[in-house]
């Protein structure tokens, strides 16, 4: 687990938060706290979810794509890993904070992308990559 990336936000209720991203997602739990936080494997990464009462504010900024929410957070996924995780989204009913959508259509970088909430807000970024050894190829 060396080099892994470790991210705590406010979640709100934790049993639903546990639900979205367990159920959901496909998350598995870790280490926990009664009714304080809660460590998710989100693919391999440490996401802390913390039970809280406050949710971040989240303001729109300007990309290719039209205006995105930040802040947000999320991964990269295989094609087949996405698409499996788009179909579990659309079972459990949830809405798209942005639809699916397909950019940078041609380039190296092209990908898919679609925002989701959590249930206390949070904004996730889910991707995949149709080339993901380029992302941080040096120009």
């Amino acid at each position: 687990m060396s080099n892994c990336l470790h991210l705590a936000i406010p979640a709100g209720d934790l049993n639903i938060a546990k639900t979205f991203y367990c159920d959901v997602l496909g998350c598995k739990t870790g280490n926990s706290e009664q009714g304080r936080w809660i460590d998710i494997d989100f693919w391999g990464n440490e996401l802390t979810l913390h039970q809280s009462v406050e949710r971040l504010p989240t303001v729109r900024h300007d990309v290719d794509m039209g205006a995105v929410a930040v802040p947000h957070f999320g991964i990269h996924l295989s094609e087949n890993e996405f698409n499996a995780l788009k179909q579990r989204i659309e079972s459990a009913g949830l809405e798209y904070l942005d639809k699916p959508y397909r950019r940078f259509i041609g380039d190296e970088f092209e990908q898919e992308t679609f925002f989701i909430e959590d249930p206390n807000g949070n904004v996730l970024e889910m991707k995949t990559m149709v080339n993901p050894e380029v992302l941080f190829k040096k120009s």
